[in-house]
């Protein structure tokens, strides 16, 4: 295996927190990408800054901002070149899809895809330079299925599965990897601080319907207090951190956890993909 430098989003908590350190402890150098860097994430950043050899390095990063997350890549860049991308960064917003305002949805967006591309833009300029490198980014089973309740969280996967995917075959002549990561539900606190819908009037249009949010909520959360290792999120953490010391080519889609059918349906779909691509490749890359 050789060692690679490695820049996580959303590194200070849940399955971001356990990759880092996946990682560093499998010899990798990691950037630990996280928001206020010297105030409520102070403690988990001197956490990760004590790892031994520094191997994992603390940066200030939030991926809604523009000009920082293009600061940051720089930053990382003038020290060491960047191998690996992980788009870890997400919100999970749970509840009645119409009662959430638009507002709401443009602040997901804004992390969940928005993010990914902000980051992926900064990354690949040196990337292309190089003709090397990895884009790793986090889904979900939510990517591949329209769920009640989960509709804001689904359409945000939705459409990061599809440009992460786009960038997959546009960037495959280039040593470049673009692939997805479909974790289903794990133990993080993802479930505790999901965000609910804000218009009040139209849950109460819904009666009963509207509490139909903690009911799945609550259910999750049993289930992650069983202690299964099927739901425990070091598993994403090791299998994300094994694709990373895979040889390319990397599948394209990997599922993490309970089935839930998202294997089925990355099955089925795939020989439909790959038709597909194979009839659009010589349109594209100029061989007609």
């Amino acid at each position: 295996m050789t060692a690679k430098t490695i820049l996580i989003t959303g590194a200070s908590r849940g399955i971001g927190l356990l990759t880092a350190k996946s990682l560093a402890a499998r010899g990798h150098t990691v950037y630990a990408g996280m928001r206020d860097l010297n105030g409520r994430n102070a403690a988990v950043a001197t956490e990760l800054a004590g790892f031994p050899e520094g191997r994992i390095v603390p940066v200030n990063l939030d991926v809604t901002d523009d000009a920082g997350c293009a600061a940051a890549v720089a930053k990382i860049e003038a020290e060491a070149t960047i191998d690996v991308l992980i788009n870890n960064a997400g919100i999970m917003p749970v509840g009645l899809t119409e009662a959430f305002t638009l507002d709401q949805a443009k602040d997901l967006f804004d992390v969940n895809l928005y993010g990914i591309m902000r980051m992926s833009r900064a990354v690949l300029g040196p990337m292309r330079a190089r003709k090397s490198g990895l884009i790793i980014s986090l889904s979900s089973a939510a990517g591949r299925f329209g769920m009640p309740y989960f509709g804001l969280y689904c359409a945000s996967k939705w459409a990061m599965e599809a440009y992460c995917e786009s960038l997959h075959y546009e960037l495959e002549t280039l040593g470049i990897e673009s692939i997805l990561v479909e974790p289903s539900g794990h133990g993080t606190d993802l479930v505790t601080t999901a965000p609910k819908p804000a218009d009040t009037p139209r849950l109460r249009d819904y009666g009963d319907l509207a509490k139909g949010r903690e009911r799945l909520l609550g259910m999750f959360q049993g289930m992650f207090d069983q202690g299964d290792a099927s739901t425990d999120a070091v598993n994403v953490a090791e299998r994300i951190a094994d694709l990373v010391d895979m040889n390319a080519p990397r599948p394209i889609r990997t599922q993490v956890g309970h089935d839930m059918g998202v294997a089925a349906v990355n099955e089925a779909v795939l020989p439909i993909q790959v038709a597909l691509i194979k009839g659009l490749k010589p349109v594209y890359q100029g061989a007609v």
